[in-house]
C-alpha cells in the first residue's frame, strides 16, 4: 500500500478470542470485529458501543487491524488512515 510503512509490521497472529475480547469480559455487545495484526487482539469496531479496536490502538500504538468478519478482505492503518485489500493467505 502506498504511503504506509506500518503494513510492513504485520505479523502472523492468532486471534485472541472468537468475539470482542474486551466485550466478552464485561458482557458488552459488538457490531463488527477487527483483529490487530501486531498481536492478535480481537476488538469491536467504531460502530459498536465500546469501540475496543480503536481503544486498543490508542493503548498500544499497534497501527494495523483487519476485518475479523467472514467474507471481508480488508485492513486499515490507524496512523495513516488508509484501507488496504488483504492478500490471500
Amino acid at each position: 500500500m502506498e504511503n504506509c510503512k506500518h503494513i510492513e509490521e504485520i505479523k502472523e497472529v492468532t486471534p485472541s478470542a472468537d468475539g470482542c475480547e474486551d466485550c466478552l469480559k464485561i458482557g458488552g455487545r459488538w457490531v463488527h470485529l477487527r483483529m490487530c495484526r501486531m498481536c492478535g487482539h480481537v476488538g469491536c469496531c467504531d460502530s459498536s458501543p465500546n469501540k475496543h479496536a480503536t481503544k486498543h490502538f490508542h493503548e498500544t500504538t499497534h497501527a494495523v487491524v483487519e476485518s475479523f468478519e467472514k467474507g471481508e478482505d480488508w485492513g486499515y492503518c490507524y496512523v495513516d488512515e488508509l484501507f488496504y485489500k488483504k492478500l490471500p493467505s
